[in-house]
């Protein structure tokens, strides 16, 4: 009989999934000081050797646990390529990981706890399709800062969304929180009408090059050799 399917480290990929999803139980029923390798290996009916054989510590473990919920997260969003309402579409995205992370509220604070989060596999995969929705905003006229900011601010504001109505009282979580939050970013992020009305680059290259002389970040001999780009973009219309 042909033997599993192992990790690198050797583990049967089942038996690390298993140990897993129940370290994923874990936490969500009794919090992070629950899961112990001990508790964890008795959840997952193995003894407590096998957890550091698996991931080498408890670190080990709770790093493979935000990694399922980055791709938990993951698989519950949902990719338009071409919505019909861009700025619906940001809302969306938004919700949704606001959603999860009320939903999941232990998960998500692991997976948002540590900076070498942004390493993980299925974040990167997540973060690509935020830049994706940023993408067509910027192509479409409506992004009003940067894309690299964009994004920032798009994570800070679900983020501090979802941290600050966990730490309230239930008595005291009113909606509004949220909906005032999401608009918020909405307005930092995007214009409220397209600042380039013809789709494509032609149209968005006659846009900068009309706003040229309005600014003097670039030299003389900078703004001459945009100029000439821009020129031939728009000649392309």
């Amino acid at each position: 009989m042909p033997s599993p399917p192992r990790t690198r480290d050797g583990g049967p990929v089942e038996t690390r999934q298993r140990v897993i999803e129940a370290a994923a139980d874990l936490l969500a029923r009794e919090g992070r000081d629950a899961v112990t390798t001990r508790a964890v290996a008795v959840a997952a009916g193995l003894q407590p050797p096998a957890i550091y054989r698996l991931f080498g510590d408890k670190d080990g473990l709770l790093e493979a646990v935000a990694e399922h919920g980055f791709a938990t997260f993951l698989a519950a969003k949902h990719v338009d390529p071409d919505p019909q309402d861009l700025i619906e579409d940001l809302r969306a995205g938004w919700d949704l990981a606001v959603e999860f992370g009320l939903a999941n509220p232990a998960l998500y604070t692991l997976m948002y706890s540590e900076p070498t989060r942004a390493t993980s596999a299925a974040f990167k995969a997540g973060m690509e399709i935020l830049m994706g929705r940023i993408r067509r905003l910027a192509a479409g006229g409506r992004l009003r800062v940067g894309e690299e900011l964009a994004a920032m601010l798009i994570h800070a504001t679900a983020r501090g969304a979802v941290l600050t109505w966990l730490s309230l009282p239930v008595d005291r979580r009113a909606p509004a929180l949220l909906t005032i939050l999401r608009e918020s970013m909405v307005t930092a992020v995007t214009n409220e009408e397209p600042a380039v009305q013809e789709v494509g680059p032609a149209g968005a290259a006659r846009a900068l090059r009309a706003t040229l002389p309005e600014q003097s970040v670039l030299s003389g001999a900078e703004q001459h050799l945009l100029r000439e780009w821009l020129d031939r973009l728009a000649s392309d219309g």
